[in-house]
């Protein structure tokens, strides 16, 4: 009965998600505004539609876990073989220039911040390994709304994935550093490797063998039926292994969908890429607006009253790190201008990945310094709700200054017919 009660609560959550959403896409604002602040409205936090036991619960989480391994296909898709000789040597040179710049950078103002303060000078590498991993989820929701297209967005796509990996083995290392010089058990590092690791042979082995057998089958209906098939047979793998071996939930699903989609889609042929995905479509969208409000459901408005120069310092050096770092990542590889001078606007969303490490960080905390665990949770909790819908604007800014949301609204404007009314006007 309670699963029913819980399941419901969503249900209308996510219908006021979807329904806010289309109420600010309508003014020019990302949807995906409007699918946070549903989560933080109506969640656990203000609402209640649904409890916190219920989304700390496994069979939510299960949920989840599923959904975002469907959303990550979109990643996937996007990413084209031979886009990947003209951009994938620069974004992996930018990915690491704004990963590793931005921690030195957070690290660097929370060292002096703590010195001032008197806090403990380690854990200023605690909020540099938590800021430098950007959230797929957010950047994904954007892109898919306005259908942008450009070097910007063909950057952007792979390079939040890759910076989750960056971001997975920084954090780790950090809170394994910590833990490890006050004598308490860290993460092994075999687990570290093994939660990207299967995830990406997984994806990758099984896109490999649907995309063989889908270019051998001739109706698409099949063709369809067997590309949810190997796509959920991946993700089942990574449940056992999360269940048997770990226990709870280490495996980043998003890479079992990117890697799946990745080898499927660039194995197939172009039309029947386009059948499929245009049925993947829904699923796409609704697997998109559940993690999104999932993202926003831990965030609690009421932390902005209590957060202090930490949240601040937080936000502030963060986004120096992502934007400057992203810029001197651009001129390094003699990327477009376009890339150079906005792709460090569309990194900022990052509150799913963050209140994860924080979790983390604060469990590790609760051994070593009980007294730092505050610290953190409240510093991160508050800067999640100010950043996440300050930076979705600007990841929106940032693709629109890039060209890349225009050139999207004058296809839709154009539409299947033919073109505008002010291009025939024009004619």
């Amino acid at each position: 009965m309670d699963i029913f009660i819980a399941v419901l609560g969503l249900l209308a959550i996510y219908s006021f998600a979807f329904l806010l959403g289309k109420g600010l896409s309508k003014i020019r604002l990302p949807a995906i505004l409007g699918w946070l602040i549903a989560g933080m409205l109506l969640g656990p936090c203000l609402g209640g539609l649904v409890s916190q036991e219920a989304i700390d619960s496994t069979w939510y989480k299960s949920i989840i876990k599923l959904l975002e391994g469907l959303a990550g296909v979109m990643i996937g898709a996007e990413v084209i073989f031979k886009d990947l000789r003209k951009y994938g040597a620069k974004t992996i040179v930018i990915t690491l220039f704004q990963s590793l710049g931005t921690f030195l950078t957070v690290s660097a103002a929370f060292l002096a911040a703590f010195s001032l303060a008197g806090k403990p000078l380690y854990l200023a590498f605690i909020f540099g390994g938590i800021a430098l991993a950007t959230a797929p989820a957010p950047v994904l929701s954007i892109v898919k709304q306005y259908r942008a297209d450009g070097p910007v967005t063909k950057t952007l796509v792979p390079l939040s994935v890759i910076d989750d990996i960056i971001g997975i083995a920084v954090f780790f290392t950090v809170i394994s550093l910590v833990a490890g010089s006050s004598g308490v058990p860290g993460m092994e590092a075999w687990k570290i490797v093994l939660s990207v690791l299967v995830p990406l042979l997984t994806g990758s082995l099984f896109g490999l063998l649907a995309g063989f057998l889908l270019n051998r089958v001739r109706h698409d209906g099949f063709a369809f039926a067997l590309f949810l098939l190997f796509l959920l047979l991946p993700i089942g793998v990574n449940f056992l292994f999360d269940f048997l071996l770990f226990h709870s939930f280490l495996m980043n699903y998003i890479l079992v969908g990117v890697f799946y989609s990745c080898f499927a889609v660039n194995w197939m042929g172009e039309e029947r890429k386009k059948v499929l995905l245009k049925w993947f479509d829904p699923i796409l969208s609704f697997s998109l607006l559940a993690v999104v409000v999932n993202l926003g459901m831990p965030l609690d408005y009421r932390y902005i009253a209590g957060s202090g120069v930490f949240t601040l310092v937080y936000i502030l050096s963060r986004a120096l790190g992502k934007i400057g770092f992203a810029t001197l990542g651009g001129l390094a590889t003699k990327s477009e201008k376009t890339v150079t001078k906005y792709l460090g606007l569309t990194l900022l969303p990052h509150s799913g990945v963050s209140l994860v490490f924080t979790g983390i960080a604060a469990s590790t905390l609760a051994v070593v310094d009980p007294s730092s665990v505050s610290v953190v949770q409240g510093t991160i909790a508050s800067a999640a709700v100010l950043n996440e819908i300050f930076a979705v604007l600007l990841a929106q800014l940032g693709l629109k200054k890039a060209g890349e949301i225009h050139v999207a609204e004058k296809a839709k404007e154009k539409g299947p017919s033919g073109p505008s009314s002010e291009d025939k006007g024009n004619a």
